[in-house]
């Protein structure tokens, strides 16, 4: 189980993982990704998950994807890497591996397809803990795994020192604030909202960073965001969120029906990315669709009202 006092506060994006117009893995638009979150002023990288397309990667790609943002990144922000399995034993082995690729945190899910409950939950995450000596953070995001982290079991895994925070990606308001309340006295327990468009009520509520896939496209914007709550200019907060949150109709894109909603939001993302010259393909994971030129035309013209070409 970790004592490690935590550093993970502020921005810290879930990377995408861009592929060659062939399906492979693209190494040189993976490492331009990560320079491009560097220069925007990020304070970590969140590596393998849901916008990564993680379970669409094969443990192989998995270990590829992290050796290399780990090397880019060279110790300039920490990173955490998703351990996202069905089972606790099949995270513990993710985790593992993890860890010795050079990752400084984990980000678990509960078990999914396995049927579970609050007491097993309890047990997989303290498995988890002790089975690495990083901090472990606690994904909850029941629209993947169908199962809402209570918050009692959060606090009292805080409490115990098992978890050292957690990525919320619920889209539960109600739960998210009471989980800040809840937590405020337990020291070295980080929570961060995985929204995007309302990041700066999250900050005011007490939340210590944010975890947006929108941030790929912005860091700089979600940096802007960051820094102006922390000062407690929430004008300038609320302005940064208000033109984000403009940004964030690329994901509304996608002729309704063609795609599905993970390849829309994810594929915004991608075709952004490749309109702004960072990555070279928009291609998706199997069996996921691309954007197509009208969808990504569309999305060109959010990127140029919004300042970002």
């Amino acid at each position: 189980m970790s004592t490690v006092a935590s550093r993970f506060q502020g921005v810290i994006p879930p990377v995408v993982t861009p592929r060659t117009a062939d399906g492979a893995l693209d190494i040189p638009s993976l490492e331009n990704v990560t320079r491009h979150l560097l220069d925007g002023g990020v304070s970590g990288l969140f590596v393998n998950g849901s916008s990564g397309e993680v379970t669409h990667l094969t443990n192989t790609e998995r270990d590829t994807v992290l050796r290399t943002i780990v090397g880019v990144t060279a110790g300039q922000v920490p990173v955490l890497a998703g351990a996202v399995e069905q089972t606790t034993n099949r995270v513990l082995e993710e985790a593992r591996r993890a860890v010795a690729l050079g990752a400084d945190g984990l980000v678990a899910s509960s078990q999914y397809y396995a049927i579970s409950n609050a007491e097993e939950t309890g047990r997989h995450f303290r498995a988890i803990a002790a089975s690495v000596d990083v901090p472990v953070f606690a994904y909850d995001v029941p629209v993947r795994t169908h199962f809402k982290l209570p918050t009692e079991l959060l606090i009292e895994l805080g409490r115990d020192g098992v978890l050292a925070g957690v990525k919320d990606s619920s889209g539960d308001d109600v739960s998210f604030r009471q989980l800040v309340l809840a937590a405020r006295d337990i020291p070295n327990f980080d929570i961060f909202t995985g929204h995007e468009v309302v990041v700066d009520g999250a900050l005011l509520g007490g939340a210590q960073g944010v975890v947006p896939g929108l941030g790929n496209v912005d860091p700089a914007g979600y940096r802007r965001l960051y820094d102006a709550a922390v000062a407690g200019d929430w004008t300038q907060a609320a302005a940064e969120q208000d033109r984000l949150a403009d940004v964030f109709n690329i994901v509304y894109t996608p002729k309704a029906g063609r795609v599905s909603g993970n390849a829309a939001g994810l594929g915004a993302f991608k075709t952004a990315l490749m309109l702004m010259g960072i990555i070279e393909t928009n291609v998706m994971s199997a069996p996921m669709l691309a954007l197509d030129e009208d969808e990504t035309a569309a999305i060109k013209v959010i990127l140029e009202r919004t300042g970002l070409l």
